[in-house]
């Protein structure tokens, strides 16, 4: 569904000049390459590369405890993602996140499945509590639990949450201090008191696995290349759900769709960006 209701603080005219923020990150994410250094799950990780190559930036993998610190010390961002998570895997995301805050480099979560379990809701509390996380990236279930509303996760999918999505996003924002990206058929992006609604996408999206995954991949390359945390958020968002919008227009099914997100991505320019992005911004908030 479309949360039609969270259109009442909004205004109804388009907000062109997150358009023309979002077109000209895009550009920028291409022209300087960003390193996005990945802790994240095997069910995804070749998507996730292949989408963070696609949006134009530089993915690596790399999972060892050994080695994430001074991995995440040369990236342009860290993405940390607990798809598949096991204890020694949340050490080497707690590390990466700990390197990266100390360089002033963004930390980008996505808890999949949190509140499904209790190893995944403890384990992305911890994460949260001994790292800044700059962006919190989810979808409404997810999003439920860690705002202390509730939530609700079946494995990895999202029942939704608990209440007002949007007073639910912001007061995830407001518990952990940073920005959350809430991802759906509305996108939600607030923090900092900015929040933004974006309705780029396609119901295709959700039957395809990873895509959550790869959308995280496109926001850490965003923050990567950007200024404004809470901007570069919805506007990775736009570009995400932009290139899913019109993968979908010539799919066939979920694997035609998968192959033709790839090619919008890499093929996804700055006027198109300009030109189709669907996103309204807070007023009075």
């Amino acid at each position: 569904m479309v949360f039609d209701h969270l259109t009442f603080p909004f205004r109804a005219a388009i907000y062109t000049r997150m358009n023309t923020y979002a077109a000209t990150l895009l550009g920028t994410v291409r022209s300087s390459r960003p390193l996005v250094h990945h802790i994240t799950n095997t069910v995804t990780i070749n998507d996730c590369a292949n989408a963070t190559l696609a949006i134009g930036a530089a993915p690596v993998m790399a999972g060892a405890i050994e080695e994430v610190a001074e991995m995440a010390g040369i990236a342009g961002a860290v993405v940390l993602n607990i798809g598949t998570l096991t204890p020694s895997q949340i050490d080497a995301m707690v590390a990466a996140g700990k390197a990266a805050n100390a360089h002033g480099i963004p930390v980008i979560l996505d808890p999949v499945g949190v509140g499904a379990t209790t190893l995944r809701t403890k384990s992305a509390e911890r994460i949260m509590n001994e790292c800044t996380i700059t962006i919190l990236k989810g979808n409404a279930g997810e999003i439920g639990v860690l705002a202390g509303s509730g939530g609700t996760v079946r494995g990895v999918d999202s029942g939704g949450c608990a209440g007002d999505p949007l007073d639910v996003a912001r007061r995830c924002a407001e518990r952990w201090n940073t920005v959350v990206a809430m991802t759906g058929e509305t996108d939600i992006v607030c923090g900092s008191g900015e929040v933004y609604l974006i309705r780029n996408g396609s119901p295709m999206m959700e039957r395809l696995s990873g895509t959550g995954c790869m959308a995280a991949s496109v926001v850490g390359a965003f923050a990567a290349a950007g200024d404004d945390t809470v901007k570069s958020a919805a506007a990775a968002l736009i570009a995400f759900g932009l290139a899913g919008e019109r993968a979908a227009e010539g799919a066939r099914g979920p694997y035609s769709f998968r192959t033709a997100l790839f090619d919008e991505l890499a093929s996804l320019t700055p006027e198109t960006v300009s030109a189709e992005a669907k996103v309204e911004q807070s007023c009075g908030i």
